[in-house]
């Protein structure tokens, strides 16, 4: 078995997320996104939006600024010229993943998650899935508000409901979506708006069947993809699958030849390496990288590759945060080398830095010209008219006199 470095471990894995593809020098098109969705497989949703959205900011991170139509356009608005491309449903958490790949996420291969525990309530109320699923069929796309709506207010055909919780409503939606019998339709301001599955998959997709083996093998090989190199642990977290099933699919993928174990020095356990992975001498240029980027979303193997410590500290209480509140990494040619805590003021149209750190290992005036230079880029992207930088953390006095 072949041993190799962290440094070439990380460059593997920093190819395999398109970090060494160059920024296009145009506007990015549906022929960008497509190539970062090849890199990187699936873009993670999220509810917070104190800077942007998660699932745009990855594709930023690689293509610089884009149109983020584009995204919407082919997660929720299509038509027969230009097809959906992107499709809703739980995979790492709820993302958005390509159309075609519905078939290896309802094969069986990937657990039921925490909306099982939904079951109760369909057990003690059984018509409320019939009349929840009656309503999308009739008004759909529609929110969990404007079913709940309906409900209480009844139609000829439906009486007014009077034995259900309102809350059960938004549960038992939520459990729909996780067995796949609905989906998004499209979004209002991020509100998910559900439909029938049947309405928004094609028919084709729908149709096609996948054993949970094939299921397994295929999504594992999108993992090792994504990930360039990576342990056991890593390729089953990436669509969050479960231990047995994601040791006998990586056991098949070697067996294959699909994917190569090595030894990563430092690492404990064997890692893997995909057959189509590339190794670039050096990886150039800057990305700040929201809390949700694929390439850091793993924390521990975050800190294997980078030997970057990192905790997002939404839920710390803000007396206890060290480094903020929503944190970006800042990677600069291969390295992280930084981290800001970023908010996009829309009403002072600014994006604030709240906190702004060094790693102690870099040249921190370089890292501030460039980090000022990509906060400005991004500022522009978000339609902001500037930035403005604050007091915390110790490259904040020179990214303050950058920005000004």
């Amino acid at each position: 078995m072949q041993t190799i470095s962290i440094p070439v471990a990380r460059r593997t894995a920093l190819a395999a997320q398109g970090f060494a593809d160059p920024r296009p020098d145009t506007t990015p098109t549906r022929r960008h996104l497509n190539r970062v969705l090849s890199r990187v497989q699936l873009l993670q949703l999220d509810s917070v939006n104190v800077a942007v959205r998660a699932h745009y900011m990855p594709l930023f991170s690689r293509l610089g600024a884009y149109e983020p139509e584009l995204v919407d356009e082919a997660a929720w608005a299509h038509s027969p010229r230009r097809p959906r491309l992107l499709v809703e449903t739980w995979a790492h958490e709820a993302s958005l993943l390509p159309v075609a790949d519905w078939p290896l996420l309802r094969s069986g291969a990937k657990r039921d998650g925490w909306w099982k525990h939904y079951g109760p309530i369909i057990e003690r109320s059984p018509g409320l899935v019939d009349d929840i699923l009656a309503v999308v069929k009739e008004l759909g796309p529609i929110g969990a508000g404007g079913i709940e709506r309906e409900l209480a207010t009844g139609t000829a055909a439906r009486p007014p409901g009077s034995w259900w919780e309102r809350s059960e409503v938004k549960k038992v939606c939520e459990y729909l979506f996780g067995v796949a019998q609905l989906t998004t339709g499209t979004r209002r301001s991020f509100e998910r708006l559900y439909d029938l599955t049947e309405r928004v998959v094609p028919p084709e997709i729908l149709a096609s069947r996948v054993s949970a083996e094939e299921g397994a093998r295929q999504l594992i090989d999108r993992s090792a993809r994504a990930l360039g190199v990576a342990t056991e642990t890593d390729l089953r977290d990436y669509y969050r699958l479960g231990p047995a099933v994601a040791r006998q699919a990586v056991a098949e993928l070697v067996e294959a030849g699909r994917l190569e174990p090595v030894g990563v020095r430092g690492w404990k356990a064997t890692a893997y390496r995909h057959a189509e992975a590339r190794t670039p001498r050096a990886v150039t240029g800057r990305a700040l990288l929201c809390p949700f980027d694929p390439l850091i979303w793993e924390r521990a193997r975050t800190e294997r590759l980078f030997g970057f410590h990192y905790r997002i500290e939404i839920y710390v209480p803000e007396a206890k945060r060290v480094h903020g509140y929503y944190v970006f990494p800042f990677l600069l040619d291969g390295e992280l080398v930084g981290r800001v805590d970023l908010k996009a003021d829309r009403a002072a149209g600014v994006l604030r830095v709240q906190g702004a750190f060094t790693e102690s290992t870099v040249d921190s005036g370089r890292v501030a010209g460039e980090l000022a230079a990509e906060l400005a880029h991004m500022a522009e992207w978000l339609g902001l008219d500037g930035v403005v930088v604050g007091k915390r953390g110790d490259l904040a006095p020179a990214l303050r006199r950058l920005v000004r």
